[in-house]
C-alpha cells in the first residue's frame, strides 16, 4: 500500500481452486495450447493458400488473430496464479489485463459485425461484392474493427486507471473493470454512467449491423430459388455459429452478475460452476471458432487435410 492507496489485489476465486490446482494447471494450459495452435493454424492456412485471399477469410484470419489476444490475455495470468499461494496480482498489471480483455470482447463483437456485413452484400449485391469489398475497404473495416474499440474502451480507461484503491478482494479469476471500481476510494457513480455509454457505444451499432445484415438476407432469400437458399445457409452458418457462440458467453456474463448482485440464493450453485460461467466468456469463443471455420467450409477443411498430409509425409 503505497500513500494509502492499494497496489496489489487478491484475486478471491483461486482459493475455491487448491484442492486441485495441479489438475487445473494441466486443463488450463492444454486450453492454451489448443487455443493458440487452432487459430495459428487457420491463420497459416489462409496465408499461404492465395483462394482463400477473399474477404471473407481475411476476416476469419482477423478473429483468429483476436482469439490468441484473448488466450493471451487472460490464460498466461490463470496460470501463474494457480501455481502462486497468494493470488495476487499488481496493479499494473490488472490495469493492463482489464484493457486486453475488454478490448478483446470489443474487437471479437466488431469483427463479427464486419463479418457479417460481408455476408450481406456477397448475398444481397453479388454483383457489386467486388466493388463494395476490394483490398482497400477490407483492410480498412480490419482497421476499424481494431481501432474503434481501443480508442472507445480507451477514453474510459484513462478514468479507470486514475483511480485510487481502499480494498483489495476481487471476485474474479481476473480483472475486470466494474470490479475494479468498486475497490475504488471514492464515489464512482459517474464513471458508472459513463461505462454505461461506452458499453452502447460498442455493442449497439454492431448489433444493429448484424441484425440488419441477417434481415437483408432472410428477404431476399425468401424469394430465392432452393439452390441460392442452399448456398446462402451454407455461406452463413459459419458466422452465425460465432455469433451465436460468443452470444452464450455474453448470456452467460449475465447471468454470473445476476447471481452475484441479486437476492437470489448463490449457495445454490456451485462455486466452480459459477468460475465456469465467468471464464466461458473469454476461452470457448476464441477455443471453438477456427473449429467452426474449420468443420463447415470446405476450403479450409481441404487445406487443413493438405496440411496434415504434407506433415505427416515429412515426418514419415
Amino acid at each position: 500500500m503505497e500513500n494509502g492507496s492499494v497496489v496489489t489485489f487478491i484475486l478471491k476465486p483461486y482459493t475455491e481452486l487448491e484442492d486441485h490446482r495441479y489438475l487445473y494447471f494441466t486443463g488450463f494450459l492444454l486450453l492454451f495450447i489448443l487455443m493458440v495452435l487452432t487459430n495459428v493454424i487457420l491463420i497459416t492456412i489462409i496465408y499461404i493458400e492465395r483462394g482463400l485471399h477473399e474477404p471473407m477469410y481475411v476476416f476469419m484470419c482477423n478473429l483468429a488473430v483476436n482469439g490468441i489476444y484473448g488466450a493471451i490475455s487472460l490464460l498466461p495470468s490463470v496460470l501463474v496464479n494457480l501455481t502462486s499461494h497468494t493470488y495476487e496480482i499488481s496493479l499494473t498489471a490488472c490495469l493492463l489485463q482489464i484493457y486486453c480483455i475488454h478490448t478483446y470482447a470489443a474487437v471479437e463483437f466488431t469483427t463479427l459485425a464486419v463479418m457479417g456485413y460481408d455476408r450481406f452484400v456477397a448475398i444481397c449485391q453479388p454483383l457489386h461484392y467486388c466493388q463494395l469489398m476490394s483490398h482497400r475497404k477490407v483492410c480498412t473495416l480490419i482497421a476499424l474493427s481494431w481501432m474503434y474499440p481501443c480508442i472507445v474502451f480507451g477514453l474510459y480507461f484513462i478514468l479507470t486507471a486514475q483511480r485510487t484503491f481502499c480494498d483489495r478482494i476481487i471476485e474474479r479469476v481476473y480483472c475486470i473493470s466494474f470490479e475494479l471500481l468498486k475497490l475504488s476510494c471514492l464515489e464512482i457513480s459517474i464513471q458508472t454512467q459513463v461505462g454505461f455509454v461506452v458499453a452502447i457505444l460498442l455493442i449497439v451499432p454492431q448489433l444493429l449491423m448484424i441484425l440488419f445484415s441477417y434481415a437483408q438476407i432472410l428477404r431476399v432469400c425468401l424469394f430465392a430459388s432452393k439452390e441460392s437458399q442452399t448456398k446462402a445457409i451454407q455461406t452463413c452458418t459459419p458466422h452465425l455459429l460465432s455469433v451465436i457462440n460468443y452470444s452464450v458467453g455474453c448470456l452467460f456474463e449475465l447471468i454470473s452478475n445476476y447471481l452475484k448482485f441479486s437476492h437470489f440464493n448463490t449457495a445454490q450453485v456451485p462455486y466452480k460452476a459459477r468460475i465456469f460461467l465467468f471464464l466461458y466468456f473469454m476461452i470457448i469463443p476464441p477455443l471453438f471458432n477456427p473449429v467452426i471455420y474449420g468443420v463447415t467450409i470446405t476450403a479450409i477443411r481441404v487445406q487443413i487435410f493438405k496440411l496434415f498430409t504434407t506433415c505427416k509425409n515429412k515426418l514419415g
